[in-house]
């Protein structure tokens, strides 16, 4: 289960048990403060009560499934309120209604439901106990024994060998590779198949393979209690009277694998529920969707309605026995205690409730969530989302969401890996205030680079990646000068970084790095003759242009978020004490030496010149270390170090002491590429009136320019409002003035806006920033942000950036990300969509209502956490613009057909009430009752809500406004549903009162009365199943075989339903349940009754065909305009977009990431041997990073234009102008006529 049940626990734990309550119940463990393990000790660890090894993640056994199951169902009201139905019928004295009326369907609901929570919890059962059966070898009573993995208990000692699963949470203790190395691949824990490094402490690591040494090892490990917290452990080994410090690069947490690696040792901390991997498998927030909140308030409002129909017919029938009812007593003596009217009234309300309670629609909820698995099905097929390079499908992650895609106003962003490829290439340098990177002719201009450029001659390196491009030959040059700082500035790249190197082959070198920048600056380096080679915990080997140099590694201050930079100290042959350091520049520029300010101004200026280009930068400096001070500093490292509390905070502060005064070497300048078809999809979406915000790390000059590379920003735009304030004050009056130019002064908008559903506010917002005709921009840096985001502040940012087209926030921490989202949805009340790849997206993505992941060079964590995922950022046009609309468009109608034909069904008993003494006498055959939302009309709509389509596909594309509906949440609100339930009382009314009216006087062929009850009900049943019939036909947009077949079988199956029911022999066999016997066959062959039947049709439908007719001909809807342009065109064959590709003059990439992780530097410097053998070969090797040409095109401005002018257009007529404005005159023409 480690691999694939945590994938599929991550992505089904919606409807998972939350397995961290599981085990909270126990007290003891609840109130677990630290862990006490003692190695080979099983009677001392069983003293505190340790979870054992055995997972169960399902929720039932065979004698729990059917209590707890009907237990869960029940808490929906649906269910609950129709198992009170069936209660009162049980009741003669109130119903008339046999109990099968309800109990039929609603075991139907229940028992459809539980099969497929028994299905999902089988297969959960069935992975459990493949999981809990698993074979692992653990140490007991000096031998190593075969245990299932159930058995393993906390304190035992493990063995683990190549290729194994992690049993439980390990503490490495010893392993086949030189001083206790050992390799994993987490994948199933964070998605990254780049293999990870883990080492064993040098004390355990001497115990090797010795089975006996193991056995005899007692030592107690002091540590933090269970937690969720993947990449973080604090705890110490006690062992001879020594401690010593353990963190999470000594641990193997369970779902990794051991990877190239022969044999390993470990000592189990935690297992079963108590480690780390089932920690996260806790439930996530569960999302609901704005017509699931509105389906529950309106299935509230019709039981307010059942309500109120019962209490009047309650009245009805008070009345009535007051002044009619009580002379039928000598005719129907019934009991005394019931003469009383109020009584029998009391009673009569009971009744009708039993009656009409199939105006709540018990199979509504059911009849969703099948549709919602189609749509989700039809999302995972579509192979247009089919991202062949990786073989990574879209795949819909729930199911719950798919029509609030159809809804969407607000898109974030990460532009990292989102918008770009975060695919690395070593673009331009600034080395001692001179760049390079740039290729410039005999004349000294700089020429624009292609993919004729030639490339600089590399082999004079035979261990140079071949992959690699690089046009700026002075460099090469440099290099070959021996130019110090030149060399210096390489030997940086090749020793700065915590990448692992792999030799296959001699000369093979294949570099295994933690995030794709470090890939290409080592990769650089390697190129340009500095060639990282091997590395040891305690040295670090290079080949300088041919040289074979090694360098003592002496320590890694690693990176993190926080520190934004990373620094190693070395000693080099000559013995000379190094820090190298490189990381963010407005984080290293603070920590040079003055003398630098020269320099740092220069390296400044190019820094804007790389981030003007959207390349991804970082700053490189050193320092020359005093023996003594680097001493007694390291004296301090190992003290804090071994801290139990706030280890990370008295290591960071080391580490600054440290990394002052540096001298500046240059700048490294990253070409990170933007993702095929980006600008177009924007630019569409925007059409869409989706308003895109990007959340970046990234410095502000890059996000500037990812702005324009996106075609987010414009140079005709009046106005990009830059807040960069540091302080409250600043940030509100950096706002304040913006709002003061978009708006003018003193306008206070939305202020009342909180106020007021959706619709309106949607109005108010719309005739607002209709007036608004310029265009502007609103970037704000990370820290501005933080200002901004406080509660004073909050409004004001929420009202300049929703009238400004573009918003990029840029330098915001994860965090930060999660609060922005949550600020729109709390203030404007609109459905978010957030889209990333990486970890430090994954807040963002589960704060919005629909979370994207995107399969990217980050990982699989944004995917694991996300709703939907597909490879490429193109796919989110189709997603919405197809799937969404379609989703939205469908869920509408068949909601609207639903609550209209079970209106229709249900109120014609309100209308016999009033005919029949409101005596509770139902209208229909009782067998019809229960069948006719099961049966006679549950395909039609399904068909319908499934396969409809408004406009096809290339339609739904190349008119993106089309999405407008949607936002506006039109084609289902409040109002249509009345619209709906107004048509549904109407169809009932003349339903009922035709036929009453038509049998008034009618007689049969042979001159009998044809008014009986029965016939009647005939009738009124025959009419109602045609009208509906009719209805969804008319509803129906785009008709399928299975549509054809759901319709005329479903009537098919009606007519042959009702002439068996009602057959003499079915009667015979069952003459209590089937008392209409030759009913059909003696109304339906009369003339008169099928006039009947078509003249109540004919009155249902044609007010509504008529009314359609003329609001699609006076007052026509965008899609009934492309609607009859798609008719009219349909013979030309499809049409696709009509998008211009957009060209760039350069690629815009971004600069420096804030979702670089951090490294595994502690454990390089661990103090034993890295060294990988050469021999082995992994069995997922990292590939080493790939480089495309970094050619460039001429730029094509006018589309850019077009699109401007056109959207502006658009919104005004509901079309986008196309640039041979022939489709605009075929649609004008299309209205003429």
């Amino acid at each position: 289960m480690d691999g694939a049940c945590f994938r599929e626990t991550l992505r089904t734990n919606r409807r998972w048990p939350d397995v961290m309550a599981i085990w909270k119940k126990d007290v003891r463990i609840a109130l677990e403060e630290e862990r006490h393990v003692r190695a080979n000790d099983r009677d001392y660890n069983e003293r505190f009560s340790y979870a054992d090894n055995r997972i169960k993640t399902a929720k039932y056994n065979v004698f729990t499934l059917l209590p707890i199951n009907l237990f869960e169902q029940f808490q929906r009201f649906a269910n609950a309120y129709f198992l009170v139905l069936l209660i009162l019928q049980l009741i003669p004295e109130i119903s008339s209604l046999s109990w099968f009326t309800t109990i039929v369907p609603l075991v139907l609901v229940l028992a459809i439901t539980a099969v497929k929570d028994a299905t999902d919890d089988y297969f959960r059962h069935k992975s459990d106990q493949q999981v809990n059966t698993r074979q692992s070898q653990v140490l007991i009573k000096g031998k190593l024994q075969n245990e299932k993995w159930m058995n393993v208990r906390v304190g035992d000692i493990i063995k683990l060998e190549n290729n194994q699963f992690v049993a439980a949470d390990l503490l490495l203790l010893s392993s086949s590779e030189p001083y206790g190395l050992c390799y994993i691949e987490t994948a199933e824990l964070d998605g990254e198949t780049n293999l990870k490094v883990r080492q064993a402490l040098t004390v355990t690591s001497d115990l090797g393979d010795d089975v006996a040494k193991l056995a005899d090892f007692n030592g107690e490990v002091i540590c933090e209690p269970p937690n969720n917290k993947l990449d973080k452990f604090t705890g110490t080994l006690y062992w001879k009277d020594n401690k010593y410090p353990l963190d999470n690069e000594k641990m193997l947490l369970r779902g990794c694998v051991l990877r190239n690696t022969e044999w390993c040792f470990g000592l189990v901390i935690f297992a079963g529920l108590q480690t780390k991997l089932m920690q996260n498998c806790g439930r996530t927030k569960f999302k609901r969707t704005s017509i699931d909140k509105l389906m529950n308030t309106l299935v509230l409002w019709i039981f307010g309605f059942l309500i109120c129909m019962g209490i009047i017919l309650a009245i009805g029938n008070t009345i009535w026995e007051q002044k009619v009812g009580s002379h039928f007593w000598e005719y129907l003596q019934w009991k005394e205690l019931t003469i009383n009217a109020f009584f029998s009234g009391f009673l009569t309300f009971w009744s009708y409730i039993i009656i009409l309670n199939t105006v709540v629609p018990i199979s509504l909820y059911v009849s969703v969530e099948v549709l919602r698995l189609g749509h989700s099905y039809f999302i995972n097929w579509d192979r247009r989302m089919y991202y062949s390079p990786k073989d990574t499908p879209a795949e819909a992650r729930t199911t719950t969401l798919n029509e609030e895609l159809g809804q969407v106003e607000f898109i974030f962003s990460d532009k990292t890996g989102t918008l770009t490829q975060n695919i690395m290439v070593f673009n331009k340098c600034s080395i001692n205030g001179k760049t390079y990177g740039d290729v410039y002719d005999e004349f000294g201009h700089k020429v624009d680079i292609t993919e004729k450029t030639p490339c600089v001659d590399f082999s004079f390196n035979p261990l140079m990646d071949r992959k690699f491009r690089f046009h700026d030959s002075s460099l090469v040059e440099a290099i070959k000068l021996e130019e110090p700082l030149v060399q210096e500035f390489f030997r940086l790249l090749a020793l700065c970084h915590t990448i692992m190197p792999e030799e296959r082959n001699e000369g093979e070198l294949v570099y295994q790095a933690q995030s794709p920048d470090e890939g290409a600056l080592v990769t650089a380096a390697r190129n340009f003759g500095f060639v990282f080679r091997s590395r040891t915990p305690e040295t670090i080997t290079l080949y300088e242009m041919g040289q074979a140099v090694t360098y003592q590694l002496l320590a890694i201050l690693d990176f993190n978020n926080v520190r934004k930079r990373m620094s190693v100290i070395v000693r080099n042959p000559k013995g000379q004490l190094k820090l190298y350091s490189k990381g963010a520049d407005t984080v290293l520029f603070d920590r040079l030496d003055p003398s630098n300010e020269e320099l740092m101004s220069t390296t400044s200026e190019h820094l804007n010149e790389f981030a003007g280009e959207g390349l991804r930068t970082l700053a490189l400096a050193y320092k020359d270390l005093d023996e003594d001070v680097f001493d007694e500093w390291m004296k301090k490292l190992l003290f804090a170090s071994t801290a139990l509390e706030n280890r990370e905070e008295k290591l960071g502060a080391l580490y600054e002491e440290i990394e002052q005064g540096m001298l500046l070497l240059g700048a490294t300048a990253i070409e990170d590429k933007l993702q095929e078809g980006v600008p177009e999809t924007i630019a569409c979406l925007t059409l869409a009136n989706i308003k895109i915000w990007v959340l970046t790390g990234d410095k502000l000059e890059t996000a500037i320019n990812i702005g324009y590379s996106c075609n987010m920003l414009r140079d005709d735009m009046n106005k990009v409002f830059i807040i960069s304030g540091h302080t409250t004050l600043e940030v509100q009056q950096e706002l304040r003035t913006a709002k003061e130019i978009i708006t003018g002064p003193s306008k206070d908008i939305f202020s009342s806006g909180l106020d007021m559903d959706k619709t309106e506010l949607h109005s108010s917002d719309s005739v607002f920033e209709e007036t608004i005709i310029a265009e502007y921009a609103l970037i704000i840096n990370g820290h501005s942000l933080a200002h901004a985001l406080e509660a004073d502040l909050e409004q004001i940012l929420v009202d300049v950036a929703c009238l400004c087209k573009t918003v990029i926030c840029c330098r915001v921490t994860p965090l930060q990300k999660a609060l922005v989202v949550e600020l729109i949805k709390r203030h404007k009340r609109v459905v978010t969509l957030a889209i990333g790849d990486g970890a430090n997206d994954v807040s963002m993505i589960n704060t919005a209502h629909i979370g994207v992941g995107i399969s990217g060079q980050e990982g699989m964590q944004a995917v694991l956490a996300s709703d939907y995922s597909f490879a490429q950022f193109c796919y989110l046009q189709r997603l919405l613009l197809v799937h969404g609309r379609w989703s939205y468009h469908r869920m509408c109608n068949f909601l609207c057909y639903f609550f209209y034909k079970n209106f229709a069904f249900t109120l014609v008993h309100f209308w016999y009430g009033f005919l029949c003494g409101f005596s509770a006498q139902t209208v229909y055959d009782q067998w019809f009752i229960t069948l006719f939302n099961i049966v006679y009309t549950s395909l039609p709509v399904l068909a319908m809500g499934l396969f409809d389509q408004d406009v096809n596909e290339q339609y739904s594309l190349r008119f993106p406004n089309l999405y407008r509906p949607g936002q506006l949440n039109q084609l289902f609100n409040k109002r249509k549903f009345f619209t709906c339930t107004l048509q549904g009382v109407c169809t009932s009314f003349i339903l009922f009162f035709i036929p009453y009216g038509a049998f008034m006087s009618a007689v049969r062929d042979d001159g009998a009365h044809i008014s009986d009850q029965q016939a009647f009900a005939v009738t009124i049943s025959t009419s109602l199943v045609i009208v509906v019939s009719v209805q969804i036909g008319l509803d129906t947009n785009y008709w399928t075989a299975v549509n054809h077949f759901f319709i005329w079988g479903s009537l098919a199956v009606y007519f042959a339903i009702l002439f068996a029911m009602h057959s003499n022999g079915i009667f015979t066999i069952f003459p209590n349940q089937f008392p209409f016997i030759g009913t059909a066959r003696n109304s339906l062959n009369q003339k008169t009754v099928w006039l009947v039947i078509l003249l109540t049709t004919v009155v249902c439908i044609m007010p509504m065909v008529a009314v359609r007719f003329i609001k699609a001909d006076l007052y026509p809807t965008q899609t009934d305009k492309v609607r009859l342009l798609q008719q009219a065109t349909r013979r030309q064959g499809p049409q696709e977009q009509n998008f211009r590709r957009v060209r760039r003059t350069s690629s815009r990439r971004s600069a420096y990431a804030f979702a670089h992780q951090q490294g595994y530097g502690e454990l390089i410097t661990s103090g034993k041997n890295m060294k990988v053998p050469t021999t082995s070969t992994s069995t997922y090797p990292l590939s080493s990073p790939t480089r495309g040409p970094a050619g460039t095109s001429s730029v094509n401005n006018s589309w850019v234009n077009d699109t401007t002018r056109d959207q502006t257009e658009t919104y005004s007529t509901g079309f986008r102008r196309e640039s041979d404005q022939n489709q605009e005159v075929t649609v004008e023409d299309l209205e003429a006529r």
